[in-house]
């Protein structure tokens, strides 16, 4: 459902459904789930204050889910773990560039990689079986045309002119 009303809102209240139930409910849903992370949040870190809400967390997020993957749920724990290990690294190699190698990868991603990590078997597949092809697959070559005798054409004969 919430495939249909993402991808034409009109078309699924035209067939009767109230998508604003179903909006209300997702958003309901991901507020409990956002709740539930801040709750375990704090007990690891201890203290919460504003420094721990800058935007750069969030970009971080954002950045997980396009590394991974967006459009699965496996994509954007892949990209945690994956973008985390990247910055424990960066953080003791050059701690001031991480943000700059946080929106390297991210430019970079978006670029040549729209799918994230989880697209690179799809895309493997697809060219293996493009460059791959099996000789059942290859049409037999036509048979040359037989030749063909050229058109001939009568030579101009001269006439006389009355």
């Amino acid at each position: 459902m919430q495939r249909a009303i993402r991808d034409g809102e009109n078309r699924v209240l035209f067939s009767g459904y109230a998508t604003a139930h179903f909006k209300l409910f997702i958003f309901i849903i991901s507020a409990g789930i956002a709740a539930l992370a801040g709750a375990l949040y704090v007990p690891q870190v201890g203290i919460i204050n504003p420094s721990e809400m800058t935007p750069d967390k969030s970009l971080e997020a954002v950045v997980w889910c396009a590394v991974g993957g967006r459009a699965t749920l496996v994509g954007p724990i892949i990209g945690a773990i994956g973008v985390n290990s990247l910055k424990s690294w960066a953080s003791r190699a050059a701690p001031d560039y991480w943000l700059v190698i946080l929106g390297g990868l991210f430019v970079v991603v978006v670029l040549l990689l729209p799918g994230g990590i989880v697209s690179i078997p799809a895309r493997i597949k697809a060219l293996w079986q493009r460059f791959a092809k099996k000789p059942d697959d290859v049409p037999p070559p036509k048979p040359p045309a037989p030749p063909q005798a050229p058109a001939v054409t009568p030579a101009n004969e001269t006439t006389s002119v009355a």
